[in-house]
């Protein structure tokens, strides 16, 4: 039987778990899903323990449910989000000793490495380390070193750091829901490898991941990730701005917003009124359409104006031929593609998660909301295959190192030791 890939979006409103395979075409295909609603995470970042454990177990017993024959999901690739997680630009040095030998996997992997050792402020961590270019012997601009000859090789890299506890929480969380953490992945990137055209990337393009509690921005160009950004608002800011300018219960102002709502007021019909339940005994709540899209936008707005800003921080907003992409649950208010180029001046579409998957019959997961979980799948595939390529250099050279023997005597690794050891004596 071929793998089996299983990816886990610890989101603020949902927890979705997504299990796949690689069919005989080498096509992705999605063969089960399962859903809960979150209750323990809040802005991307565990909030509540136990509430977590619970709403990851439902969800993927109802993936495993979902599949005919039985299936016992093991390990899981999770994505880390959260207004902690932050971006450097690093350059990295590695100087060769056999330089009669072609430049190969195993020196990138060393260089690669030495990133994972940098120093950083007490409490943060590196999740991620992104290589942008090389340089061999001073000549710059190479995307892949690979066979090449050249004794110093460099390269400019982004580094994605993020919260140590944070980090752990997610492990914990995992872990007491009977499972084991294969990858933590940053979100945008996931979402960006399920939504984003390789031509888009090589054009250069932003990812907008608008989520339940956070909007998350990748910047691609010639290719390469460029910048990462959290931005601390997503779509429940938008539900408790409805609660508070209606005056109605959470639930049902989430409920208006999905059913009713629009990101542009003008595009909405003036007339038009809806009438929310009210509480035993009370009359029911009147809204005009005109009003709820008035107060959405107003709030997509300044998300936006705040993507705008992390575009125009990064340097690339004149060479973004591929305009910006939306995806995430927020993508689903209508005319929010609209609002995005008023704002921005960039064109923008509607980012569908169907991208790189064999055809399904499952048309539930083709919404932008599951972009993060299809897109945890495919970082998964990609891992193995980069995996399954350094094999035979392994045979002549060593060993492979995961990601865990990378870090293994580091500082964080005798972080997450004593982690452990602290959540054994909990238990």
């Amino acid at each position: 039987m071929s793998k089996i890939v299983v990816g886990l979006d610890i989101g603020t409103t949902k927890i979705a778990c997504f299990v796949g395979r690689k069919n005989e075409h080498g096509k992705i295909e999605i063969l089960s899903m399962g859903k809960t609603e979150s209750l323990g995470v809040m802005r991307g970042i565990v909030s509540n323990i136990d509430k977590t454990i619970e709403s990851i177990k439902g969800a993927v017993e109802e993936a495993e449910e979902r599949i005919e024959g039985e299936l016992k999901i093991a390990s899981v690739n999770v994505g880390i989000a959260g207004q902690h997680i932050k971006s450097i630009q690093h350059r990295g040095i590695y100087t060769r000793t056999e330089i009669e030998k072609e430049i190969a996997q195993i020196d990138i992997d060393k260089l690669v490495d030495d990133m994972y050792k940098l120093a950083m402020p007490p409490g943060e961590q590196i999740i991620t380390v992104l290589p942008q270019e090389y340089i061999i012997d001073n000549e710059q601009g190479i995307k892949d070193p690979i066979g090449m000859s050249g004794v110093r090789l460099e390269a400019n890299f982004h580094i994605i750091t993020g919260n140590v506890g944070a980090s752990m929480n997610i492990h914990k969380c995992v872990e007491r829901s009977g499972l084991s953490v294969k990858n933590i992945i940053l979100e945008p990137i996931a979402s960006a490898d399920a939504v984003l055209t390789e031509e888009e990337k090589e054009a250069g393009v932003v990812l907008v991941d608008i989520g339940g509690g956070t909007t998350d921005v990748a910047i691609f160009h010639e290719g390469i990730i460029r910048h990462t950004a959290v931005i601390p608002f997503g779509g429940n800011v938008i539900t408790e701005d409805i609660k508070e300018g209606c005056t109605i219960m959470k639930r049902k102002a989430e409920m208006v917003k999905q059913q009713f709502g629009s990101a542009v007021a003008s595009e909405t019909q003036e007339n038009v009124v809806v009438a929310i339940p009210g509480l035993k005994g009370r009359p029911a709540r009147e809204i005009t359409l005109r009003n709820l899209a008035s107060i959405i936008q107003a709030r997509m707005e300044e998300i936006i104006e705040l993507v705008h800003f992390e575009i125009r921080n990064s340097g690339f907003e004149k060479k973004l031929i591929g305009g910006i992409v939306v995806t995430g649950g927020g993508a689903q208010l209508d005319h929010i593609t609209q609002l995005f180029e008023y704002v921005t001046g960039m064109d923008t579409r509607i980012g569908y998660p169907t991208e790189h998957l064999a055809n399904t019959n499952m048309d539930s997961i083709k919404s932008p909301m599951y972009s993060t979980g299809i897109g945890l799948v495919l970082k998964g595939f990609e891992d193995i295959e980069k995996h399954a390529q350094e094999v035979p250099e392994a045979a002549s050279t060593g060993a492979v190192k995961t990601h865990s023997e990378k870090t293994r005597g580091s500082f964080f690794d005798t972080i997450v030791q004593k982690g452990k050891t602290w959540f054994a004596e909990e238990d």
